[in-house]
């Protein structure tokens, strides 16, 4: 079985000062075009940030929600992907964590580090977060489901032991 990509791939939470080629962009998110969808309705939407400016905002925007306005969840990294999903799709979550997922696995076969950042769905409860949308096209009932941070990798941390009792058979 080919799962080596799988088996390697770490959160990352130290980058280097690199940008993202947009060709590896554009391989990741269309990676994220081919996750599973309920009734493969697609219905996911991807923003690829890469703008200095907007990427601190959206940074600063989500340390508020985390109550630590000093903190730098995003760790340096140079670009992000956000995901939304449509609040009408009975299924809307699951598929956009299943884009997560996909976004995630294709940097590592990329050769990037990622991260899975969450407070999405709150900072784009805000003003701010409301601004973008509309400034991105992304529908106002849309909801924000999670962040994919994105870079060069300047840490590589090792496995961690998986937990006990994460298996069972019937």
């Amino acid at each position: 079985m080919k799962t080596d990509i799988l088996l390697k791939r770490r959160s990352i939470r130290k980058y280097k000062d690199t940008p993202v080629p947009e060709e590896k962009l554009a391989e990741i998110l269309k990676a994220g075009t081919f996750a599973p969808t309920g009734m493969n309705r697609q219905t996911p939407l991807m923003v690829a940030v890469t703008k200095k400016e907007t990427r601190d905002l959206l940074e600063r925007e989500n340390a508020k929600v985390m109550g630590d306005e000093e903190k730098k969840p995003f760790y340096g990294a140079p670009a992000l992907i956000v995901v939304f999903r449509d609040p009408d799709i009975y299924t809307g979550f699951e598929d956009a964590c299943l884009v997560m997922g996909n976004l995630l696995n294709a940097a590592e076969a990329a050769g990037l580090g990622s991260c899975w950042i969450h407070r999405a769905k709150e900072v784009f409860e805000t003003p701010k977060g409301k601004e973008l949308m509309k400034k991105w096209g992304v529908p106002e009932n849309f909801i924000g489901v999670g962040n994919v941070i994105l870079g060069y990798a300047d840490e590589d941390p090792a496995p961690k032991p998986r937990k006990a009792g994460y298996i069972i058979y019937d």
